[in-house]
């Protein structure tokens, strides 16, 4: 993960008028109060306080990554990662267990340069938050055992095959560090390693890994959030003074390598899709001072529908199904990348050179005031938006501290990118984006001689006995909680606008940035019949085009004040939503209304956006869980409207017409609620969004009436044939419930003792006991009709048929065959009631909880109802809510996967089995 504030804006692909950009000075943020010491054995602690919503995070920075391995050794930091959560001297156990009692969320994640460890719990909680990171870097060692080491190398071995080798371009960074990197340069492997490395990974070793870098002196302590900043203290220095120091760390710090001519590599890859190519040249180490400039280029050159390669290459020429470039800067190296995807047909030597050109052009002439202006609007407004919860504050605090020497960088970061110039941004060009670079194009064809990406060995993994009375008696050792906070609930002021339409207003005055959703009581269940997709289809085009503004107006004119502007919906719903700076709210209210009242769905871009979904099918057919997810619904539901998907039949069957039809009939203002969350003026927002809506105008709509849903005809398993796959992708399950059922309390408790959390059976079987997957789940999806439930996930090739046995087992323990235990249901109890609050932390966070009360006529006090509807749940209601709404004879078990190598495991379950066509279409049994 890149550091610097401007990471997040690649992620701002929909937003740019312009309008006064900050000179060489950035505009203030808001202030961001901090305290920092060190223990004295070395340890750094951060301290910043957040009393808006009782949550506080904890987490732990360790400057250590992937860089600092070895080769032959690689993987060790990511291994290490996952074992910290095995258990430790004072708590023996899966570390998930007491925090997510708490109501805690908790994750690790290991980079290049460092290991983050981190848990956002209720306040009351810190206490145990603080004891449990403590003791797992003072005390892990003792805890550690072979069993353990096995399980975990295993679950990432998993994880590699399902974020590697069973994707299309899976490899590409791979194959990036080694050619960009050469041995010995410890960037030229990347974090996850290989597999003959991990399992060559001996106890020795990862105790030496541990000993080496597991240490006072190599750790950053952050606490951000709700608490008491003296009982903190106490408790930090209690648990966290234990630690050892440690030695001084020699870090490494090579010369960054260069490439002295251009270098070409061409992969061919059986699972992609279409042809692509990536263009990568050296850069610089994050921080250097022309890491702000690169980061404006690539904005400049790929985020946004305005920015030049889009406007080129997806939207004018329409040669790519995408592109997207980014400058990558870590502690001793940078990259900066473009990659490119043709589209059917295209060349991509025809791309490359128009890629060239643009970065050309740039050279000989530096990039627009306008452009340079979006880019830093961006920034500020990108910046600012980040600052909502105590885990992102937490996360760039230890970052800055970690990498700069000072954790409170906010503004001085900014102000790096504020003194960015036009010139800046020429001479990084010139200076990087040279012909010393490397292409690398991926071509979608078999390997010679058909490589079999499925040929992997049965997990050899003996699950650990761990007493059960020692961990009790360990776990009622933990420090308890301290008494409940109190979550107020802001107020909600509700109004009605002259046309009808109601507004729900909520104050937020943290930040100053605010929220507005457009909330439309129908979604694409509401599509009339023969014309599947047209509700997304309509969705996706209402920004592109108006009575007064181009879609490159509209994208140009949001990015210039950094507001985000998206249009979608789901099967109930229809939403069209802002975040912007509260400062900016006039010209993006301006945009926003536009968009709601005055889409034109220009004819061009019509056919535009169904050339590129057209695309998009192609490329849907290579990925595993596309495919699953298609066929599962198709399985399940038929010709329901929860079964349809977009076909090229469905799409070519669509006009622009259609489109204009449906939004006739759906923008209507009595059909929705506007949501406004946020830093706004009360007295006058009425005012003002009655002059920006007083053209719309039009009464209610009616919600169709779904059609009855059907038992599944034909139970059993359903192949997906996927030559080569290193994976089986596992999906069982059948019709659920819908969101009004009486019994929507009892089945989310029920459901998260079966598979919803990583400590729920499923998970604890399937991934941390079997070690069969990297994770694997369970759950319900609400809808007005009855959605689906499923479980299931990516399982190793090799252990499909065990899977598909332990996941059955478990549906069928929920039901009675492994009964619920109070201790299980008081647990998942606290657990969802204990995380409530933090669904109410960021602006967006409010108004989605909003608009579940609009949507489904949940009724104002449904919030303060939870709780105790929560709190009533028995051990009889969930017996009673699992055998009724469970039934695993009933179910379709849909598998992705390579057929001559799982059916013949399968065939031994005992159940019918049927096949599919990658579309989900049955092809025979």
């Amino acid at each position: 993960m890149k550091r610097s504030l401007v990471f997040i804006i690649a992620a701002v692909l929909l937003v740019g008028t312009a309008l006064p950009v900050f000179a060489q000075t950035a505009p203030k943020l808001p202030k961001i109060k901090t305290k920092e010491y060190k223990l004295k054995n070395g340890m750094r602690v951060i301290t910043h306080v957040d009393r808006s919503t009782p949550v506080v995070t904890v987490g732990t920075w360790y400057h250590v990554g992937s860089k600092n391995e070895e080769p032959g050794r690689t993987g060790f930091a990511h291994l290490f990662e996952h074992m910290m959560f095995q258990g430790s001297k004072n708590y023996d156990a899966d570390y998930f267990t007491p925090l997510q009692e708490a109501g805690g969320s908790v994750n690790g994640t290991t980079n290049q340069d460092r290991t983050w460890y981190f848990e956002t719990v209720p306040s009351n909680f810190l206490e145990l938050a603080l004891f449990m990171e403590a003791d797992r870097l003072a005390n892990l060692l003792p805890a550690m055992t072979q069993e353990k080491l096995d399980n975990q190398r295993d679950v990432v071995k998993n994880e590699r095959r399902q974020r590697v080798d069973n994707q299309p371009y899976g490899a590409a960074f791979e194959k990036i560090g080694e050619i960009l990197y050469p041995k010995p340069h410890p960037y030229n492997w990347t974090t996850i390693g290989s597999l003959e490395d991990l399992q060559a990974a001996s106890m020795d070793d990862v105790k030496n890994f541990f000993r080496r870098y597991y240490t006072a002196r190599n750790t950053i302590l952050v606490v951000s959030g709700d608490f008491d900043e003296k009982q903190a203290k106490t408790w930090i220095e209690k648990y966290f003074g234990q630690v050892v120091p440690g030695d001084e760390i020699t870090r490494p710090n090579p010369t960054q390598p260069t490439l002295a001519k251009e270098v070409r590599v061409n992969v061919d890859d059986p699972l992609a899709p279409l042809p692509r190519r990536y263009f990568v040249w050296h850069t610089v180490r994050q921080y250097a001072p022309d890491e702000p400039a690169l980061d404006i280029l690539s904005n400049i050159l790929s985020s946004g529908r305005g920015s030049r390669l889009q406007s080129n290459l997806v939207y004018g020429k329409e040669l790519v199904a995408n592109v997207f470039g980014f400058n990558n800067s870590s502690e001793i190296a940078g990259a900066f990348q473009i990659q490119a995807t043709a589209r059917p047909g295209k060349s991509l030597d025809e791309i490359e050179k128009e890629i060239l050109t643009e970065i050309d052009k740039i050279k000989k002439e530096p990039p627009t005031a306008e452009e340079i202006a979006r880019a830093k609007n961006s920034i500020e407004s990108q910046t600012i938006f980040g600052l909502q919860t105590t885990l992102g504050k937490a996360s760039q605090l230890t970052n800055y501290a970690g990498y700069v020497g000072k954790a409170n960088y906010f503004q001085q970061d900014l102000d790096r990118y504020a003194r960015v110039t036009a010139a800046d941004v020429q001479r990084v060009a010139n200076t990087y984006l040279t012909e010393n670079r490397l292409v690398m194009t991926y071509t979608p064809k078999p390997a010679a001689g058909g490589g079999n990406r499925a040929a992997n060995q049965p997990t050899s993994v003996k699950s650990e006995k761990r007493d059960q009375t020692k961990i009790d008696a360990q776990a009622a050792a933990l420090p308890k909680g301290g008494p409940d906070p109190k979550l107020t609930l802001p107020p909600i002021e509700k109004t009605k606008l002259a046309n009808g339409l109601e507004v729900w207003m909520v104050e937020q005055r943290e930040l100053p940035m605010l929220s507005m959703n457009l909330v439309m009581k129908t979604g694409s269940a509401n599509e009339p019949d023969g014309k599947t997709g047209v509700a997304g289809l309509t969705t996706s085009l209402m920004d592109d085009g108006t009575k007064t503004r181009t879609a490159v107006e509209i994208a140009n004119g949001l990015q210039s004040i950094g507001a985000n502007l998206g249009v979608g919906g789901t099967f109930d719903s229809t939403n069209v939503s802002l975040q912007v700076l509260t400062k900016n709210l006039e010209p993006a209210l301006a945009i926003f209304a536009d968009v709601v009242q005055n889409p034109t769905f220009p004819a061009t871009e019509f056919e535009s956006l169904r050339g590129r979904l057209l695309v998009g099918l192609r490329q849907q057919r290579s990925n595993p869980n596309a495919i699953n997810n298609a066929a599962f619904n198709k399985v399940l539901y038929g010709g329901h409207p929860y079964g349809r998907d977009n076909t090229e039949a469905t799409l070519k069957a669509i006009s622009r017409d259609d489109l204009v039809n449906y939004y006739q009939s759906t923008f209507k203002p009595e059909n929705g609620v506007l949501l406004v969350v946020g830093d706004f003026n009360k007295s006058t927002l009425k005012s003002t969004l009655d002059k920006a809506f007083s053209g719309w105008t039009g009464g209610s709509v009616a919600a169709k009436q779904l059609p009855a849903t059907k038992p599944l005809e034909k139970p059993g398993i359903y192949i997906v044939d996927r030559p080569n796959s290193a994976q089986s992708v596992v999906t069982a399950g059948q019709v659920g419930i819908e969101r009004s059922n009486p019994d929507f309390v009892p089945v989310v408790v029920m459901n998260s003792i079966l598979g919803g959390t990583i400590t729920s059976r499923i998970s604890m079987n399937l991934r941390e006991d079997k070690g069969y997957t990297y994770g694997a789940n369970s759950g319900f999806t609400f809808r007005r009709g009855a959605g689906p439930f499923r479980a299931g996930g990516d399982m190793q090739t090799a252990v499909t048929k065990e899977s598909v046995y332990e996941l059955m087992k478990e549906i069928r323990g929920i039901r009675g065959g492994i009964p619920v235990t109070q201790k299980e249901l008081d647990y998942n109890k606290q657990s969802i009631i204990r995380r409530f609050p933090a669904a109410f932390e960021t602006i967006g966070g409010i108004s989605n909880q909003l608009a579940n009360l609009i949507v489904y006529g949940l009724g104002d006090n449904y919030f303060n109802e939870y709780i105790g509807k929560v709190n009533a749940v028995t051990i009889d209601d969930v017996n009673r809510v699992a055998n009724k709404y469970l039934d695993p004879d009933k179910m379709a078990i849909v598998i992705v996967g390579d057929r001559k190598v799982i059916e013949p495991g399968l065939k031994e379950l005992g159940m019918p089995i049927y096949y599919l066509d990658a579309d989900g279409n049955l092809i025979g049994n």
